[in-house]
């Protein structure tokens, strides 16, 4: 596997690892360094148990699918599960994904994932801050989390048991000021206990690709892979737009809206339009 070094304080090193809590010395990256989502990418992680249901996997996949199609930089870290669910849908959806590894890109771990990750590397990166000879150790996979949420701009939840890596992914993310949204299981208990526990704690519970597009500010605009556009504070759309941009029934989208509705996350402005009201996950 053909691979690059580089170096905090290189003029190419991804600017968002840099100002997080104990920032990584080097990256070594399989595939496009420039693909790394900067400050001006729009870039969300998504992570989740292994085991995951099937009801996990379909959650995981469409949301990694809609992100992607909205130009949203899917990360994740390669796991089996919920990882490998969201790298291949927002592969398929044609859009850029980035995979964190907690071992070297020599002794890629799980090792049946060589392939997805060559995937990756030929439209996006696979990046490791450890030496491409590493094997891969349990205490190297939480250390890596801190890196997945650096580079992203908020970290979704997609089933979680009470002790999870996913956890650690979103305590790395809210000690970098960074937003965390969980997708609620069915059945509570179980693979749902740690993601239950995060909306308890006051993240933010998200059930589709649009949710996380209202609420981070991005569902108003085009966006392609890469662009570097602002994200404006107020946003305003109609069931018609979303409806376009999701590819789902406007019926769907409107029974949803209406509900977003009803808890507060946006207000009606029109017959059919609506502006999104702003909130955050308090810490």
């Amino acid at each position: 596997m053909s691979h690059v070094c580089i170096s905090l304080g290189d003029t190419t090193f991804p600017e968002r690892l840099s100002f997080i809590p104990t920032p990584p010395e080097q990256l070594w990256i399989h595939g496009h360094a420039a693909r790394l989502p900067d400050f001006a990418t729009p870039s969300i992680a998504v992570v989740g148990c292994r085991a995951a249901s099937r009801d996990g996997l379909e959650n995981a996949r469409a949301v990694a699918d809609g992100l992607a199609r909205a130009g949203v930089v899917v990360v994740s870290g390669l796991a089996r599960g919920i990882d490998a669910a969201a790298h291949r849908a927002a592969l398929a959806a044609g859009g850029c994904t980035i995979a964190v590894l907690g071992s070297g890109l020599d002794n890629l771990y799980p090792p049946e994932h060589r392939g997805l990750a060559d995937e990756i590397a030929r439209t996006g990166a696979v990046v490791s801050e450890y030496p491409p000879s590493t094997a891969p150790q349990p205490f190297l996979f939480p250390r890596r989390n801190r890196i997945i949420s650096g580079l992203a701009d908020a970290v979704v939840v997609i089933e979680a048991p009470e002790k999870s890596g996913a956890l650690i992914t979103a305590s790395a993310a809210l000690d970098q000021g960074k937003d965390v949204m969980v997708t609620p299981g069915r059945v509570p208990g179980g693979p749902n206990r740690g993601g239950h526990l995060l909306i308890r704690d006051g993240a933010k519970l998200v059930e589709t690709a649009v949710d996380i597009l209202l609420d981070m500010g991005w569902l108003d605009r085009p966006l392609a892979p890469g662009s570097g556009e602002g994200a404006p504070e107020l946003v305003e759309f109609t069931v018609d737009e979303v409806a376009r941009k999701t590819g789902e029934p406007t019926q769907v989208v409107l029974a949803r809206l209406l509900r977003q509705e009803l808890s507060g996350q946006i207000q009606r402005i029109g017959a059919a339009r609506f502006q999104r009201v702003r909130s955050r996950m308090l810490t």
